[in-house]
């Protein structure tokens, strides 16, 4: 570990997901030491964006445009970007829901820097996903749901409790 790292000498991978989602990507800090700060360097051709619209509850996240121009989409606004542009996505609900879409005809390229909890919640206001992700040492929790088709009584599935459900609650 070197606590400097030349972007020119990254590998970025690929990642292709159906007609709309195309980056190629690699991480940056953890390559020189850093444990509770998020950054990673991402390219995305023309017409194509590297993820779906989405907002955390817990992480904040900063995006640096070093080439190339696109559009921000932020809650439900539009903004114009281009290099040198620095955005802004923190925490929060719907209304901080954020996109980058390269919309020029060269490479979109951008570092995304994050605050990495252990604990967040991200919602996907396009498609009505959610997404719960834990990750302390070596555990990690990943659910994607949708509201109303994970919405299990506490007591489901616990052994015992087969008819929690129905059993009536005792008044006091």
């Amino acid at each position: 570990m070197k606590p400097v790292v030349n972007i020119a000498e990254l590998a970025p991978e690929r990642d292709v997901k159906g007609e709309l989602y195309d980056s190629s990507e690699a991480p940056i800090a953890s390559l020189i030491g850093l444990a509770g700060l998020g950054a990673r360097y991402c390219e995305v051709p023309p017409g194509k964006s590297a993820c779906p619209f989405h907002n955390h509850h817990v992480e904040d996240e900063m995006f640096l445009v070093l080439e190339g121009n696109g559009i921000y989409r932020f809650g439900s606004e539009r903004y114009a970007i281009k290099a040198g542009y620095v955005l802004g996505a923190p925490a929060g609900g719907q209304d901080t829901a954020h996109q980058i879409l390269n919309t020029g005809s060269v490479p979109l390229r951008y570092i995304g820097i994050s605050t990495k909890s252990p604990i967040d919640v991200c919602e996907y206001p396009d498609s009505g996903k959610f997404l719960v992700k834990s990750h302390s040492g070596e555990g990690h929790l990943r659910h994607i749901g949708r509201a109303g088709q994970n919405n299990l009584d506490y007591w489901d599935g616990e052994p015992g409790a087969r008819d929690a459900a129905a059993t009536p609650k005792l008044e006091k």
